[in-house]
């Protein structure tokens, strides 16, 4: 299966904790991507500076659904079925355990 063009959604629903040009300290979930271009294509597409786990998500018909909006709520139940909040005793951000290979989860 191949990505659906202008879709995008896996570039926004979920969160990265990797470093992204421009987006040094990750994405926070449900924030685009700032390496979207207008054709909501990523600009780092077999650039070695792509974070590992963009370039492990593979589409697929269960994660991608029929439309951008049944990807974009996939990914999204995903994503706050698989994040921890912080622990009290810290300030940092919550902690995904969101897994690109996670495709088989049921919702």
């Amino acid at each position: 299966m191949e990505c659906r063009p202008g879709c995008a959604a896996c570039c926004i629903a979920p969160s990265i904790s990797s470093p992204i040009p421009g987006m040094e300290l990750g994405k926070p979930a449900g924030v685009r991507c700032v390496q979207l271009d207008e054709q909501d294509g990523c600009r780092l597409f077999g650039d070695s500076r792509r974070p590992r786990v963009c370039g492990s998500l593979q589409p697929s018909i269960e994660m991608c659904g029929t439309s951008r909006g049944e990807a974009l709520r996939w990914l999204t139940q995903l994503e706050q079925l698989t994040t921890t909040p912080p622990s009290p005793d810290t300030k940092t951000r919550p902690h995904t355990l969101f897994r690109c290979d996670a495709t088989n989860m049921p919702l």
